[in-house]
């Protein structure tokens, strides 16, 4: 068993497909309409073609967006991304606009930062030692 899908809930896919594609530079793996103004929207590492998607999934659901604001209230990433260099990226990432909650901080085997991804959500990302 192996995981071949994460989902992250946005509160525009349109938005997101921008963030994560344009901001983060993830690479576009599907987009299908879905019926309406939703569609399957995943996207991959640029260097893992074939690897784990991220659906950017609606949080149209009732529970999504208060388990989303909980979760931004109390300073909790929704998930986290991997990284070769936290600091490397955070520096990228900010003259992006990105907006971090979290600088840089060492957590014993790894250093995170923690980001806003405008649709809803705060991002971790990580470096292990």
């Amino acid at each position: 068993m192996k995981i071949v899908l994460a989902s992250v809930l946005v509160d525009d896919q349109e938005k997101g497909l921008r963030f994560y594609r344009d901001v983060l530079g993830f690479r576009l793996k599907l987009d299908v309409p879905m019926g309406g103004a939703h569609r399957w929207l995943t996207l991959v590492a640029k260097d893992d073609p074939d690897g784990v998607q991220l659906l950017l999934e609606p949080d149209e659901h009732p529970a999504a967006k208060p388990f989303k604001e909980a979760l931004v209230a109390d300073g909790i990433p929704y998930t986290s991304f991997a990284v070769e260099d936290v600091h490397a990226e955070h520096a990228r990432l900010s003259a992006a606009g990105v907006r971090f909650t979290q600088p840089p901080t060492v957590m014993g085997p790894v250093t995170t930062a923690v980001f806003d991804d405008t649709c809803g959500n705060l991002i971790q990302i990580a470096q292990h030692h």
